[in-house]
């Protein structure tokens, strides 16, 4: 029997797990917080990871609840018709939910009650993932220039985005919804412009709906 301590929880700009990136530095600008458990919330255990500018996050999907029923997904990438098999996808519904994450390390804190925590960007993980691990990125060992990534070979094309509506959302959340919505997140198979979708970012609701011209948003109001 294995047993996983968790040993920290990472807050993200995502709260609503609609509209996350599908992999990890598509969207920059989402940002991160790791918050260690009281356990691991020791300064010595983050001693020189500033020297580092990326970190491999090890969580689990914890909002999904089940075990899956099938070793075969249909990847969203292949417009959600083809299956393959759960080992050949980065799909959340596999065994153990586990997730591999690479992040870039913006900040360290060190003072402070909830210190240390450490600041990130790239996410594409939702608010409350559970940490299991934390490694450093190694750049002569972690990147392979000449690997293959079957039917993930490039990053997905972005749309444009347009606002259709006035919205007093600050800047620096607009960057956000910009560049995740610019990922077309809704499901590959829906092709009705008419139809909209609705997701949470960084406290903002948003609606927009996929055009043939891109993503267009249609309201963007504070959650209270």
């Amino acid at each position: 029997m294995i047993s996983l301590n968790v040993i920290a929880t990472l807050r993200t700009c995502y709260t609503d797990k609609f509209g996350v990136p599908r992999q990890p530095g598509l969207v920059p600008s989402a940002w991160g917080i790791i918050e260690f458990e009281p356990a691991y919330r020791r300064a010595e255990a983050v001693r020189g990871i500033e020297e580092f500018s990326h970190l491999w996050l090890i969580t689990q999907f914890h909002l999904v609840e089940q075990e899956p029923a099938s070793l075969l997904v249909r990847p969203p990438r292949l417009g959600g018709n083809e299956r393959r098999g759960v080992f050949a996808t980065r799909s959340p519904f596999r065994p153990n939910r586990l997730t591999l994450s690479v992040v870039k390390l913006d900040r360290v804190e060190l003072e402070g009650a909830e210190a240390p925590r450490l600041f990130v960007s790239g996410v594409d993980l939702v608010d409350g993932t559970p940490i299991l691990d934390i490694k450093p990125y190694i750049r002569f060992a972690d990147s392979i220039p000449e690997a293959r990534s079957g039917f993930a070979d490039e990053a997905p094309p972005r749309v444009p985005v347009h606002w259709d509506c006035a919205s007093s959302v600050p800047d620096e959340v607009r960057v956000i919804i910009d560049e995740s919505l610019a990922q077309q997140p809704q499901p590959a198979y829906h092709e009705d412009e008419a139809r909209e979708y609705a997701t949470e970012i960084a406290g903002w609701r948003v609606r927009w709906a996929a055009t043939l011209g891109g993503a267009c948003v249609k309201s963007c109001e504070r959650v209270d």
